[in-house]
């Protein structure tokens, strides 16, 4: 039952980008107290972008207790990073933090590059860190801010997806999150949800590019989640009414997401390409 979860109103609250979970009101739900773990990634290694916090923390600790190690690459935000690495570790497995900006290509290829050389290979890769920003209209969205988001939502994808192919076998499995703004796009969120749909399509081509090697392709499509990117990004007054406009009235909590990727990237999974799963309390995406 999530019947304890928490519902808007939330007190207005406001972060500087990119946001920190400590800070937040109520805190996130990372699956602390709830996941268990079944053996189903014994021995697999993750890479998971954005894994500092949110969806990200949320999949880190999950696949962790499935049996996985991890690389989690994040941006700057070093204390919600040594707090992940603190639940992979507890969980038994091996924590590899990369900080840096995974707009630039060259950083996205030490990603994969510490993968290899740390963990001894990728069979997973979790595309899964996002920048946005709300903007009332279009004239108010800086060209610098429109391409700042292109690049670490969907060119990011390329530049990691281009470097970890090589070194994944037969069975390994690459994870996107898209989000509900791919199919109804918030107009406030232009760029994101742009991005967004991008990523839908980059999944459904990358599938079929990539089924004769072995390796599948599917995303993920989150509702309103609540993670730090929320009162970082939008206003004090949309955070404290954040998720209510779902059937469910409620933001989802991370942890909420978690089964989700771990059935994407179960190796049991193998048919299953090309997929979008929605996480969105309950409205549909058809």
């Amino acid at each position: 039952m999530t019947a304890h979860y928490p519902t808007p109103p939330f007190p207005e609250q406001q972060q500087p980008i990119p946001g920190a979970t400590a800070a937040m009101k109520p805190r996130p739900d990372h699956g602390e107290t709830s996941y268990r773990g079944a053996g189903r990634l014994t021995g697999k290694r993750a890479i998971i972008t954005g894994g500092d916090s949110g969806i990200g923390r949320a999949v880190a600790l999950a696949f962790a207790r499935e049996g996985a190690d991890v690389v989690v690459s994040y941006l700057n935000e070093d204390d919600d990073a040594a707090e992940t690495r603190r639940l992979i570790e507890e969980a038994g497995r091996r924590a590899v933090l990369v900080p840096g900006d995974i707009q630039h290509a060259a950083h996205c290829r030490t990603i994969v590059a510490r993968a290899v050389a740390e963990l001894g290979g990728v069979d997973i890769l979790v595309n899964n860190a996002a920048h946005q920003a709300s903007f009332a209209s279009i004239e108010d969205i800086p060209d610098e801010e429109w391409e700042l988001t292109f690049r670490v939502n969907i060119h990011a994808m390329f530049y990691l997806t281009k470097a970890a192919v090589p070194h994944m076998l037969p069975g390994s499995a690459i994870i996107n999150t898209a989000s509900i703004n791919a199919d109804t796009p918030n107009p406030t969120l232009l760029a994101y949800a742009t991005t967004k749909g991008a990523i839908q399509n980059f999944t459904a081509g990358l599938a079929q590019a990539l089924a004769e090697k072995g390796i599948r392709a599917n995303a993920v499509a989150p509702g309103p989640i609540w993670t730090p990117l929320i009162p970082s990004t939008l206003p004090p007054d949309a955070v404290a009414s954040f998720g209510k406009q779902v059937p469910m009235k409620r933001p989802g909590q991370p942890a909420e997401l978690a089964t989700a990727y771990v059935m994407l990237a179960d190796p049991l999974s193998s048919y299953v390409s090309g997929a979008t799963i929605a996480v969105t309390g309950g409205k549909p995406i058809l």
